[in-house]
């Protein structure tokens, strides 16, 4: 999927790193894509979706682990430094 790809490249140096005193982990990720030209919306079973050009939602969660994660949704999992996060694709 292209998309995470694009993505994944964004948080391998986000625009500020990760800070939980000053944001939570989801308005930190929503700030990062919106700050790179992603279109992020509202979504009622995720964290948010990320929508494309073509109109196609895909649906995020954000956590710090990467352990029991539902695959039918996309995850953000930021590493304990707040400096990389990884994005795993839904399946």
């Amino acid at each position: 999927m292209q998309l995470v790809n694009v993505m994944q490249t964004l948080f391998d140096r986000p625009p500020i790193p990760f800070d939980p005193n000053r944001q939570s982990l989801k308005s930190w990720a929503k700030f990062c894509l919106q700050d790179r030209g992603f279109k992020v919306v509202y979504a009622q079973n995720a964290d948010f979706a990320v929508e494309t050009n073509t109109g196609e939602k895909v649906y995020f969660k954000v956590n710090t682990s990467a352990e029991n994660l539902d695959p039918k949704t996309g995850w953000i999992v930021v590493d304990e430094s707040g400096q990389k996060a990884t994005v795993i694709a839904p399946t």
